[in-house]
């Protein structure tokens, strides 16, 4: 009997161990986005400084295309709903479903990063490259550096799929779950200040 107690106590206190050590990762990935914001916080400030320095090429009203630009965000805000309904499925315990919703929230991001790069490709056929103007290197910078965080994002993603599809739904992947969670939702918060500040006041 009392042998079956010890072993309970072990099974109670690794659960737990597992449970504080997910949520110390939640918390440590917290620290690591407040960096973040204070690297796109940097990035926003150059631009709001360079944004006129276009040396004599063009601006941002003779460049920017926003129905393209608003059909690039559509997709990744419709991205991280998709992802909300992941964490959903995960809280029911959902494999299928989370790897199905997974899988969409892949596909959104990935047709972003195929339409910002054919972007970047048709502004440098056109000249305007980050080495034109002061102007057109922040907005490469700024515009650039989000969407390497996004292909970042969809990086981990796959391989958190590869995961889940071997090992199942574990303490281990749903806290990865939940940290991807919470980047992916920073990087569509991040994106909407892109927008607002970069396409939509750079058009009026």
């Amino acid at each position: 009997m009392s042998n079956i107690v010890i072993e309970k106590d072990i099974a109670h206190t690794q659960e737990h161990g597992h449970e504080d050590a997910g949520s110390l990762s939640v918390f440590g990935f917290w620290i690591y986005l407040m960096t973040d914001c204070i690297l796109f916080a940097s990035l926003f400030a150059g631009y709001a400084v360079l944004r006129d320095s276009v040396a004599g090429g063009p601006s941002s009203v003779d460049i920017f295309e926003l129905p393209y630009v608003l059909a690039e965000t559509m997709l990744l805000l419709l991205s991280s709903i998709t992802y909300g309904y992941a964490m959903l499925a995960m809280n029911r315990g959902q494999q299928s479903q989370v790897l199905r919703w997974l899988g969409l929230t892949f596909v959104l991001g990935a047709g972003f990063i195929a339409m910002e790069i054919n972007e970047f490709r048709h502004l440098i056929a056109e000249g305007y490259g980050p080495d034109r103007s002061a102007f057109l290197t922040a907005f490469f910078t700024l515009v650039g550096t989000h969407g390497a965080h996004v292909l970042t994002g969809l990086i981990w993603m796959a391989v958190l799929m590869v995961q889940i599809r071997q090992k199942g739904l574990t303490n281990t992947t749903a806290t990865r779950l939940s940290c991807l969670s919470l980047f992916w939702h920073f990087l569509d918060v991040v994106w909407i200040c892109v927008f607002t500040v970069i396409y939509l006041l750079g058009v009026v």
